[in-house]
């Protein structure tokens, strides 16, 4: 069997030679809209608790959206002290919603941006503790956790497959199916039929397919886009200076291990799509980087960012594993920040195409962490119990997070996060079985 990175490194190389610039910013607009709708709706759902205006709603999304780039580049670029260098997009960490929520709705909106700033801190002072974790991520840990990446993110395609809202009496419209399904159909076909660079941006057309689709039937509205604004430019403390509490400031660190947690899987996961090998020094840097991206975040309001695991999957689909597109995405993000009418554009997307599309993307994450698990020696029955046992954590939690409805918040906030779970899991069993180098070399298969 020949390795991932003998798979990987080559695709990675040509595609730096032979990607033009417009192609480059193509797949750049893929990674956009792929990430879009799960960032957007962080601000919104914050920002309709604390019963924002219509205009600091406007202005919560736009600056968001910006900052979204700003982190990106952080991640991208390698400098002495942070950016990991990989082709990742960072945004909103969507666990941070219910802290957020609860600090902004008791402390005061200054309480909720003092947290994510210590918190930010607190992720860069100790990230190079942190990235010593890397002897407790072997094949079957790296595996069992990107597989659950995938897994656990399908829910929420097929939510937005039925339209959003679960609880709307809209959701499994057979127009909100037909659309979603005719969008996955398209990305299919044009990965079957589709060559070159068509096959590439597959995922791109199968959205804008999908949302004409939509149009045709009435199911597409402009009027965002003519009721947002040409320009505005970001403004620190826009919604007023931050205050610092103890609990929330303890809060948002909660979180932000969660998000470091996350983080470290996918890092792994495009360390294995690009044939990089993580090694601790690359975590380092990418903690650092979003620990930055966080202290800006409550600098100009908005929110902590994490690397985005529904990217890794549009990297996989097209097959182009460089940081160019990405820099494009990157790029992109900063201008619909600037420019909220054009940043509307990209909202009027129908939750069902998105989550046909979502469909696709994760799916393939999972796959991905199927094919890392191929590595694995599953004759020893240590490595069945290390895989099923976190896979089944983590799927668990995230069908049934009621379970843990009656333990502390804190606990709450990390036994409700499948992909969190299935981490703690798989790295505590590996200890427990393999030590802490993890396997040793008659436990995994050489790839050759």
């Amino acid at each position: 069997m020949k390795s991932i990175e003998a798979e990987t490194t080559p695709t990675s190389i040509q595609s730096v030679k032979t990607i033009s610039q417009p192609k480059a910013a193509l797949l750049g607009l893929q990674h956009l809209l792929a990430m879009y709708s799960g960032d957007v709706l962080v601000p919104l759902l914050i920002g309709g608790y604390l019963h924002f205006t219509a205009a600091q709603m406007t202005y919560l999304v736009s600056i968001d959206i910006f900052m979204c780039g700003i982190a990106t580049l952080l991640q991208l670029k390698r400098t002495a002290l942070t950016g990991i260098g990989l082709p990742v997009v960072l945004g909103c960490a969507v666990q941070a919603v219910q802290p957020l929520q609860n600090i902004g709705g008791t402390l005061g909106i200054g309480a909720m941006y003092g947290a994510i700033m210590c918190a930010g801190l607190f992720v860069f002072l100790i990230s190079g503790l942190f990235s010593k974790i890397k002897n407790l991520f072997p094949p079957v840990v790296t595996g069992s956790l990107i597989t659950i990446i995938g897994f656990t993110l399908i829910p929420v395609a097929f939510q937005n497959l039925g339209g959003g809202t679960v609880t709307s009496k809209s959701f499994g419209d057979p127009r909100n199916l037909i659309i979603g399904f005719a969008t996955v159909l398209i990305i299919v076909a044009i990965n079957i039929w589709g060559k070159g660079f068509l096959h590439s941006i597959a995922i791109l057309i199968g959205i804008l397919a999908g949302t004409l689709i939509a149009g045709a039937m009435g199911m597409v509205s402009l009027s965002p886009v003519a009721q947002a604004s040409w320009f505005h430019l970001p403004q620190p403390f826009y919604f007023g200076t931050p205050t610092f509490h103890g609990s929330a400031i303890v809060t948002m660190i909660m979180v932000s291990l969660t998000t470091m947690i996350e983080s470290t899987g996918v890092f792994f996961a495009l360390g294995d799509l690009t044939g990089k090998k993580i090694e601790e020094d690359d975590l380092k840097r990418g903690y650092r980087a979003e620990g930055i991206a966080a202290m800006l975040g409550g600098l100009f309001n908005t929110f902590p960012y994490s690397t985005f695991s529904e990217n890794v999957g549009v990297l996989q689909l097209s097959g182009v594993k460089t940081r160019k597109p990405i820099y494009y995405s990157a790029f992109f993000l900063i201008l619909l920040g600037l420019l909220p009418k054009a940043g509307a554009v990209a909202t009027i997307i129908p939750d069902p195409v998105l989550g046909g599309a979502m469909i696709v993307m994760f799916g393939i994450v999972g796959a991905q962490g199927v094919k890392i698990l191929q590595q694995v020696n599953f004759s020893e029955d240590k490595n069945i119990l290390i895989t099923s046992l976190s896979i089944g954590m983590g799927l668990g939690v995230t069908v049934y997070p009621q379970i843990f409805q009656f333990l502390p918040a804190a606990a709450r906030m990390l036994l409700t996060n499948g992909i969190v779970v299935a981490s703690i899991v798989a790295v505590l069993l590996n200890l427990l079985f393999n030590g802490l180098h993890g396997e040793t070399k008659s436990e995994v298969k050489k790839a050759h």
